[in-house]
């Protein structure tokens, strides 16, 4: 098992690069933030207009109806996260965004989800 010391690197590296593009990235109300976060389980994603600083749009792994549902693997989880996010944003007039990686690279889960975000309608 890796040792806590390591974790804690890794957990503040990721950090410091979501502080780094969250500096150059703001939502507002015209085009909001798209944000992806993921862990080991779960895979969530929200649409949030920082101007007023409240979400507008959310959806995880755990809610209701992606819960039941079994997928492939995470990547398709992450695709179908994508364009159900969307789907819910379209139903709101939400057409386009800036997308939020989070600190995490952009490849694999969180590719997808962006992927999916498109695939349903939405413009980055």
């Amino acid at each position: 098992m890796k040792d806590k010391k390591h974790l804690k690197a890794r957990r503040e590296r990721r950090e410091r690069r979501r502080h780094r593009i969250r500096k150059a990235l703001h939502g507002t109300t015209a085009r909001p933030r798209l944000v992806v976060h993921r862990s080991l389980r779960n895979i969530e994603a929200q649409i949030i207009d920082d101007s007023v600083g409240h979400s507008l749009v959310g959806l995880s792994t755990l809610a209701a109806e992606l819960r039941d549902t079994k997928f492939d693997n995470r990547v398709a989880q992450g695709h179908e996260v994508g364009i159900r996010l969307a789907a819910k944003a379209r139903e709101k007039g939400i057409e386009q965004v800036v997308f939020d990686r989070g600190g995490f690279r952009f490849h694999g889960i969180v590719k997808a989800v962006a992927e999916g975000a498109r695939e349903g309608g939405l413009k980055f």
